[in-house]
Protein backbone atom coordinates (compact mmCIF):
# COMPACT_ATOMS: atom_id res chain seq x y z
CA UNK A 1 0.00 0.00 0.00
CA UNK A 2 1.72 3.20 -1.12
CA UNK A 3 2.28 5.33 1.74
CA UNK A 4 0.03 8.62 1.96
CA UNK A 5 2.56 12.08 2.06
CA UNK A 6 1.76 14.08 5.49
CA UNK A 7 1.24 17.61 4.26
CA UNK A 8 0.73 20.56 7.27
CA UNK A 9 -0.60 23.80 6.19
CA UNK A 10 -0.17 26.64 8.55
CA UNK A 11 -1.45 30.32 8.67
CA UNK A 12 2.01 31.52 8.86
CA UNK A 13 2.48 30.96 4.99
CA UNK A 14 -0.13 33.70 4.44
CA UNK A 15 1.14 36.27 6.73
CA UNK A 16 3.17 38.24 4.52
CA UNK A 17 0.06 38.99 1.94
CA UNK A 18 -2.23 38.76 4.18
CA UNK A 19 -1.61 41.31 6.63
CA UNK A 20 -1.25 43.70 3.35
CA UNK A 21 -4.45 42.94 1.86
CA UNK A 22 -6.17 42.95 5.23
CA UNK A 23 -4.75 46.02 6.21
CA UNK A 24 -5.59 47.54 2.85
CA UNK A 25 -9.61 46.55 2.16
CA UNK A 26 -10.50 47.55 6.16
CA UNK A 27 -8.45 50.93 5.82
CA UNK A 28 -10.49 51.10 2.23
CA UNK A 29 -13.61 50.53 3.87
CA UNK A 30 -13.14 52.30 7.13
CA UNK A 31 -11.59 55.25 6.21
CA UNK A 32 -13.40 56.07 2.77
CA UNK A 33 -16.91 55.63 4.47
CA UNK A 34 -15.82 58.05 7.54
CA UNK A 35 -15.04 60.69 4.87
CA UNK A 36 -18.61 60.65 2.83
CA UNK A 37 -20.27 60.05 6.24
CA UNK A 38 -18.48 63.24 7.13
CA UNK A 39 -19.85 65.11 3.86
CA UNK A 40 -23.34 63.43 4.07
CA UNK A 41 -23.14 65.16 7.57
CA UNK A 42 -22.52 68.53 6.52
CA UNK A 43 -25.56 67.77 3.83
CA UNK A 44 -23.56 68.24 0.39
CA UNK A 45 -24.92 66.88 -2.55
CA UNK A 46 -24.80 63.42 -4.04
CA UNK A 47 -22.56 64.40 -6.48
CA UNK A 48 -20.34 65.86 -4.06
CA UNK A 49 -20.40 63.01 -2.00
CA UNK A 50 -19.80 61.06 -4.74
CA UNK A 51 -16.69 62.91 -5.97
CA UNK A 52 -15.42 63.05 -1.98
CA UNK A 53 -15.57 59.24 -2.31
CA UNK A 54 -13.69 58.78 -5.86
CA UNK A 55 -11.49 61.29 -4.80
CA UNK A 56 -10.49 59.24 -1.26
CA UNK A 57 -10.55 55.50 -2.90
CA UNK A 58 -7.75 57.29 -5.11
CA UNK A 59 -5.67 59.02 -2.82
CA UNK A 60 -5.75 56.40 -0.07
CA UNK A 61 -4.93 53.88 -2.24
CA UNK A 62 -1.53 55.76 -3.39
CA UNK A 63 -0.81 56.57 -0.19
CA UNK A 64 -1.53 52.84 1.02
CA UNK A 65 0.78 51.49 -1.70
CA UNK A 66 3.31 54.49 -1.01
CA UNK A 67 3.37 53.98 2.69
CA UNK A 68 3.57 49.90 2.18
CA UNK A 69 6.48 50.72 -0.49
CA UNK A 70 8.63 52.73 1.67
CA UNK A 71 8.07 50.32 4.82
CA UNK A 72 9.34 47.45 3.14
CA UNK A 73 11.83 49.09 1.08
CA UNK A 74 13.40 49.50 4.49
CA UNK A 75 13.21 46.23 5.97
CA UNK A 76 14.32 44.19 2.50
CA UNK A 77 17.20 47.29 2.56
CA UNK A 78 18.14 45.73 5.98
CA UNK A 79 18.14 42.51 4.96
CA UNK A 80 20.19 43.28 2.28
CA UNK A 81 22.43 44.78 4.64
CA UNK A 82 22.75 41.58 6.90
CA UNK A 83 22.90 39.25 4.05
CA UNK A 84 25.94 41.24 3.04
CA UNK A 85 27.66 41.21 6.41
CA UNK A 86 27.32 37.86 6.76
CA UNK A 87 28.39 36.90 3.31
CA UNK A 88 32.00 39.34 3.93
CA UNK A 89 32.05 36.92 7.28
CA UNK A 90 32.00 33.61 5.98
CA UNK A 91 34.91 34.74 3.27
CA UNK A 92 36.74 36.34 6.22
CA UNK A 93 36.74 33.10 8.77
CA UNK A 94 34.33 30.08 7.63
CA UNK A 95 35.34 28.16 10.05
CA UNK A 96 34.16 30.30 13.15
CA UNK A 97 30.69 31.13 11.39
CA UNK A 98 30.22 26.95 11.10
CA UNK A 99 31.00 26.94 15.37
CA UNK A 100 28.52 29.77 15.60
CA UNK A 101 25.46 27.85 13.56
CA UNK A 102 26.68 24.70 15.43
CA UNK A 103 26.16 27.18 18.82
CA UNK A 104 22.37 28.13 17.45
CA UNK A 105 21.77 24.31 16.65
CA UNK A 106 22.71 23.09 20.19
CA UNK A 107 20.84 25.89 21.86
CA UNK A 108 18.13 24.46 20.53
CA UNK A 109 18.35 21.04 21.91
CA UNK A 110 20.67 19.10 19.23
CA UNK A 111 23.08 16.75 20.95
CA UNK A 112 26.77 18.40 20.47
CA UNK A 113 27.93 16.27 18.01
CA UNK A 114 24.70 16.05 15.68
CA UNK A 115 24.49 19.97 15.77
CA UNK A 116 28.40 20.19 14.30
CA UNK A 117 27.14 17.57 11.89
CA UNK A 118 24.35 19.28 10.91
CA UNK A 119 25.87 22.75 10.90
CA UNK A 120 28.79 21.44 8.38
CA UNK A 121 26.25 19.47 5.98
CA UNK A 122 24.18 22.29 5.53
CA UNK A 123 26.92 25.18 5.13
CA UNK A 124 28.55 22.31 2.43
CA UNK A 125 24.84 22.90 0.98
CA UNK A 126 24.26 26.47 0.99
CA UNK A 127 26.17 28.33 3.78
CA UNK A 128 24.77 31.77 3.69
CA UNK A 129 21.18 30.59 2.96
CA UNK A 130 21.77 28.29 6.68
CA UNK A 131 22.60 31.15 8.75
CA UNK A 132 19.94 33.78 6.97
CA UNK A 133 17.47 30.85 7.58
CA UNK A 134 19.02 30.01 11.12
CA UNK A 135 20.37 33.28 12.76
CA UNK A 136 19.02 36.37 10.89
CA UNK A 137 15.84 34.89 10.37
CA UNK A 138 15.26 35.39 7.12
CA UNK A 139 13.64 32.65 4.77
CA UNK A 140 11.37 32.96 1.77
CA UNK A 141 8.39 33.03 3.52
CA UNK A 142 9.10 36.47 5.97
CA UNK A 143 11.16 37.97 3.14
CA UNK A 144 10.10 41.57 2.15
CA UNK A 145 8.69 41.88 -1.05
CA UNK A 146 8.17 45.59 -1.52
CA UNK A 147 6.07 45.78 -5.03
CA UNK A 148 3.85 42.75 -4.23
CA UNK A 149 2.73 44.42 -0.60
CA UNK A 150 2.27 48.33 -2.26
CA UNK A 151 0.07 46.26 -4.82
CA UNK A 152 -1.41 44.34 -2.41
CA UNK A 153 -2.13 47.22 -0.30
CA UNK A 154 -3.41 49.71 -2.90
CA UNK A 155 -5.28 46.96 -4.60
CA UNK A 156 -7.36 45.61 -1.35
CA UNK A 157 -7.81 49.25 -0.37
CA UNK A 158 -9.58 50.23 -3.65
CA UNK A 159 -11.93 47.45 -3.09
CA UNK A 160 -12.64 48.13 0.28
CA UNK A 161 -13.29 51.90 -0.90
CA UNK A 162 -15.69 50.78 -3.75
CA UNK A 163 -18.18 49.75 -1.58
CA UNK A 164 -19.04 53.07 -0.09
CA UNK A 165 -19.10 54.15 -3.70
CA UNK A 166 -21.59 51.89 -4.55
CA UNK A 167 -23.74 52.28 -1.85
CA UNK A 168 -23.96 56.27 -2.54
CA UNK A 169 -24.22 55.60 -6.13
CA UNK A 170 -27.33 52.96 -5.90
CA UNK A 171 -29.24 54.10 -2.70
CA UNK A 172 -31.85 56.76 -2.33
CA UNK A 173 -30.31 60.47 -0.53
CA UNK A 174 -32.97 60.43 2.47
CA UNK A 175 -31.76 56.64 3.98
CA UNK A 176 -27.66 57.21 2.75
CA UNK A 177 -26.38 57.60 5.48
CA UNK A 178 -27.68 54.32 7.32
CA UNK A 179 -27.24 52.31 4.41
CA UNK A 180 -23.59 53.59 4.14
CA UNK A 181 -22.53 52.52 7.82
CA UNK A 182 -24.31 49.57 7.61
CA UNK A 183 -23.02 48.15 4.77
CA UNK A 184 -19.41 49.15 6.07
CA UNK A 185 -20.01 47.48 9.30
CA UNK A 186 -21.38 44.15 7.55
CA UNK A 187 -18.39 44.39 5.32
CA UNK A 188 -16.03 44.35 8.34
CA UNK A 189 -17.21 42.27 10.83
CA UNK A 190 -16.95 39.79 7.14
CA UNK A 191 -13.38 40.89 6.22
CA UNK A 192 -12.69 40.73 10.37
CA UNK A 193 -14.10 37.25 10.81
CA UNK A 194 -12.23 35.79 7.45
CA UNK A 195 -8.69 37.50 8.73
CA UNK A 196 -9.26 35.96 12.06
CA UNK A 197 -10.25 31.95 10.08
CA UNK A 198 -7.61 32.27 7.72
CA UNK A 199 -4.79 32.63 10.33
CA UNK A 200 -6.18 30.61 12.55
CA UNK A 201 -7.19 32.78 15.33
CA UNK A 202 -10.52 33.15 17.40
CA UNK A 203 -13.12 34.74 14.83
CA UNK A 204 -15.43 36.86 17.68
CA UNK A 205 -12.21 39.20 18.70
CA UNK A 206 -11.10 39.69 15.41
CA UNK A 207 -15.00 40.72 14.52
CA UNK A 208 -15.54 42.66 17.54
CA UNK A 209 -11.87 44.66 17.67
CA UNK A 210 -12.69 45.94 13.60
CA UNK A 211 -16.50 46.63 13.97
CA UNK A 212 -15.93 48.70 17.23
CA UNK A 213 -13.36 50.84 16.22
CA UNK A 214 -14.62 51.29 12.63
CA UNK A 215 -18.15 52.58 13.74
CA UNK A 216 -16.25 55.53 16.52
CA UNK A 217 -14.74 56.64 13.70
CA UNK A 218 -17.60 56.96 11.40
CA UNK A 219 -19.68 58.44 14.11
CA UNK A 220 -16.60 61.23 14.99
CA UNK A 221 -16.49 61.97 11.49
CA UNK A 222 -20.56 62.47 10.59
CA UNK A 223 -20.72 64.04 14.12
CA UNK A 224 -18.14 66.65 12.89
CA UNK A 225 -19.73 66.86 9.34
CA UNK A 226 -22.89 67.98 11.37
CA UNK A 227 -21.88 70.37 13.36
CA UNK A 228 -19.87 72.24 10.36
CA UNK A 229 -23.32 71.78 8.25
CA UNK A 230 -25.31 73.37 10.73
CA UNK A 231 -22.96 76.12 11.69
CA UNK A 232 -23.34 76.36 7.55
Amino acid sequence: MRARRHVEEHGLERLGWLRAAVLGANDGIVSTTSLVLGVVGAHASHGNILLTGVAGLVAGAMSMATGEYVSVSSQADTEAAALDQERAELADDYGSEERELTGIYIRRGLDPDLAKQVAHELMQRDALGAHARDELGINEVTAARPLQAAAASAVSFAAGAALPLAVIALVPEHVLALAIALSALVSLAILGGLAAWTGGARLLPGIVRVTFWSALAMVATYSVGSLFGTAD
